[in-house]
């Protein structure tokens, strides 16, 4: 069996322009892997530490010493090590070469979750390489899962929230083709949606308002949520697909909660006087209004990180019918998924590697997700790379779903585009998961 010959990390650059970490693994018979980590913008303060270098180089991003801890204190330490072993490597690297806790579990404040991601994503490709089998499968195997699934692609259509410069609160609003009968026709189904779209807004707002954001979703200046969801409604139609495909939306509520627990849904205007404050309560029969309105079969990030209360309000309320989505509230980290389980506080786990700083983490929070009956949405971050990782770990451990922008910009669609050779790949014994987006497979 081949071994771990040498590891070395540098600094690269995301889709923002941001400095990230990108690391090599070569083994013993000379086959080498590579694997970058992206970044998120509207980060959760529960996140694994994404180690940055301070000071005014690249405006304080830089991440020259997560890059140093990868090439002088994880990579002598992996030398001769198994790859296909990634449970024994990644504890090893988050328990004893950096073994920083806090009350949510290991917490990287040593190495840096971005220094150990960019390892444990190598290595997890390193071990599909030796074993001479898809990415994908390797993942599969590593999770105990035998069936693997085609996520419905979320698609990242208007940005709001962080991800743009409108004034609109809410983050992101997504179309999914769960009416598809495949991966290739969910991506027709929404790349025709999305030039629907592109001229429904052009000609409401004109041709400036079709510039893009960090997520290749378009940005008009739109005043109020709803009318995101009539420019959605509005497309979908057009397209023809009304019924087959349907709609999500990442509110990234922690973004404008403030420190009189109120939802500031103006939070991003100069001059703002605080009129559209409104209370929690409020906020959740604001949603349960979209829904009687609109086809939504998701809502991510409702409520505040630390606002559990009305996450369970409206899971109760609602949560037959839609997916909640925890995102900042859990952060891909088994303590505190164990605890949403606990309180039944959502029913969906968004799931983002970087966060949590592991391939072996991120599996474990997917199984204890599944097996508490939940959704799994695998994401992107709005900081991108070329790297298309994701997409494999969706198939592999059967998430149902994957959000990973607009068809839009280079980024995004290599995560795409590696799903479509995927289905190829696959062939007949490819399933997309379609309707069944929240319960692909039985719980592994």
């Amino acid at each position: 069996m081949a071994t771990i010959k040498s590891v070395k990390a540098r600094q690269i650059f995301d889709s923002r322009g941001n400095p990230t970490v990108e690391a090599d693994v070569c083994l013993s018979n000379d086959l080498w892997v590579r694997a970058a980590v992206p970044s998120g913008a509207s980060t959760g303060i529960y996140e694994a530490l994404e180690l940055r270098d301070g000071g005014s180089e690249y405006l304080g991003k830089g991440v020259s010493k997560a890059v140093n801890n990868v090439n002088s204190i994880i990579a002598p330490a992996l030398i001769g090590k198994d790859p296909t072993d990634q449970t024994g490597i990644d504890n090893f690297m988050v328990q004893q070469l950096d073994g920083t806790q806090n009350e949510w579990g290991w917490c990287k404040q040593k190495l840096g979750a971005n220094a150990i991601l960019a390892v444990s994503l190598a290595v997890c490709k390193a071990g599909a390489a030796v074993k001479n089998i898809p990415l994908y499968q390797h993942i599969a195997n590593l999770a105990g899962n035998k069936k693997l699934v085609l996520p419905v692609p979320a698609f990242n259509v208007i940005n709001g929230g962080s991800h743009a410069g409108n004034k609109l609160a809410m983050q992101e609003f997504m179309i999914l083709p769960v009416g598809a009968s495949s991966f290739k026709e969910a991506m027709k189904m929404g790349c025709e949606v999305y030039h629907h779209l592109k001229a429904v807004i052009k000609k409401k707002y004109g041709q400036d308002a079709t510039n893009v954001g960090d997520e290749g979703g378009f940005a008009p200046n739109i005043q109020e949520n709803k009318e995101g969801l009539e420019l959605l409604k509005t497309a979908i139609e057009k397209a023809g697909y009304t019924g087959k495909v349907v709609i999500g939306m990442d509110v990234a509520a922690s973004e404008f909660y403030g420190k009189d627990k109120s939802y500031d849904l103006n939070f991003k205007e100069e001059s703002n006087d605080g009129s559209h404050k409104i209370s929690g309560d409020q906020l959740k029969d604001l949603y349960k209004s979209f829904v009687s309105e609109y086809p939504i079969v998701s809502i991510e990030d409702p409520f505040d990180q630390d606002d559990w209360e009305h996450y369970a309000k409206l899971t109760a309320e609602i949560g037959e019918k839609v997916q909640i989505v925890g995102d900042d509230l859990l952060v891909t980290n088994p303590k505190r998924v164990a605890k949403a389980i606990d309180g039944k506080s959502c029913n969906a786990l968004l799931l983002k590697v970087n966060q949590i700083g592991s391939v072996t983490e991120s599996i474990e929070a997917v199984r204890m997700s599944k097996r508490a009956g939940w959704g799994v949405m695998t994401s992107h971050r709005s900081g991108e790379t070329e790297d298309s990782f994701i997409a494999d770990l969706a198939v592999g451990l059967a998430t149902g779903q994957i959000k990973t922008g607009a068809p839009c910009r280079s980024e995004r669609l290599a995560k795409y585009n590696q799903l479509l050779r995927i289905e190829e790949e696959l062939g007949s014994a490819a399933i997309y998961a379609g309707a069944s987006f929240r319960a692909p497979v039985e719980p592994y």
